[in-house]
């Protein structure tokens, strides 16, 4: 009997453990020929979301809990719950509940179609329309800045084959991008559409302006080199105008000798022009520069301070809950 792994990162979701746990299981119950296990694994809360989820796993032992010794980015924390999950497929969603779980049949269906990947794309969401769009012109931009096909509204939600993620643990990214990954993989794939509905319960850790740029920054410099070309190319062309003007002015002094006085304002104007471009051209290469770097110290995705009901074997969602004592963790 085969597998399935459901991986939920979790932050601050005491207000969706419950709803999340239980819509998973009923999800899992059209399926009884699989079996399961929920991985949720917790980011460092600062809230009460590690004592639900131990209550939860108290009574469910398919539910693993994975809490980690501090907040190490979503990134990194939702890859080592991949890589901790035991199952022959492995379906990674976001705990808020705008990954609806009950599309989790439509994954393994199409999965049991020979699909290795299956992505759900969102067509429409239910969140604040202006973000949306935002958004939306993100993965329009990254999508233009590859060098590969990348997919538009993907957010990483979706079914992985076991093939799928040993070729992505081979990767060795200590900071991943995992959307990125899975547009490079590109083995045989199938798209599933969806509306996403707002968030259930708490705010979305993703409302600030900096995890935003963090996250678009490693999209960009993961996938393309047209930034890092882009200033070679600009460099190129603003010394070619530097010369040009140069001459003009020049020529222009020649013939107009004692009525043209050029003053300082060009001079002024043009030396901030420059240290403008400059700086940005270093902000860019030493973005890249950030990415090596990290890369080279290859430090673990995540450092773990317990883990619940790992010892278990999983069950099928059609036989009644094995309760366990979730204050032993391994």
């Amino acid at each position: 009997m085969k597998t399935i792994s459901i991986v939920t990162p979790c932050y601050n979701e005491q207000d969706n453990a419950v709803e999340l746990c239980s819509r998973i299981r009923k999800a899992m119950a059209e399926f009884p020929q699989y079996r399961y296990e929920h991985v949720l694994i917790d980011n460092c809360s600062t809230d009460h979301t590690v004592a639900v989820l131990k209550e939860l796993a108290s009574q469910d032992t398919n539910i693993r809990i994975i809490v980690n010794a501090r907040d190490f980015g979503p990134m990194r924390s939702h890859m080592h719950a991949m890589f901790q999950a035991s199952g022959d497929a492995v379906i990674m969603m976001a705990s808020d509940l705008q990954d609806p779980p009950e599309m989790i049949g439509d994954f393994i269906r199409e999965w049991e179609c020979g699909f290795p990947m299956v992505l759900a794309i969102k067509t429409a969401s239910q969140e604040n329309k202006l973000m949306f769009l935002i958004r939306k012109a993100y993965y329009a931009l990254i999508n233009n800045l590859a060098s590969i096909r990348t997919f538009e509204n993907f957010t990483g939600f979706g079914l992985y084959d076991r093939r799928v993620v040993e070729i992505v643990k081979a990767f060795g990214d200590p900071y991943p991008y995992f959307r990125g990954m899975i547009a490079e993989i590109g083995l045989p794939h199938a798209e599933i559409t969806f509306t996403q509905p707002r968030r259930l319960g708490g705010i979305s850790k993703f409302s600030s302006f900096y995890k935003l740029y963090d996250v678009g920054m490693i999209a960009i410099t993961n996938l393309s080199k047209i930034p890092l070309r882009a200033v070679t190319f600009f460099g190129f062309v603003s010394s070619v105008l530097s010369l040009l003007v140069g001459l003009l002015y020049l020529v222009y002094k020649l013939v107009y000798w004692y009525s043209f006085s050029v003053g300082v304002a060009p001079l002024v104007i043009g030396l901030f022009f420059f240290s403008s471009v400059q700086m940005l051209a270093l902000g860019i290469i030493g973005e890249y520069l950030g990415s090596v770097h990290t890369y080279v110290q290859r430090r673990p995705l995540v450092v773990e301070r317990e883990r619940v009901n790992f010892e278990f074997p999983p069950l099928t969602a059609t036989q009644p809950p094995v309760s366990s004592s979730a204050g032993d963790s391994t």
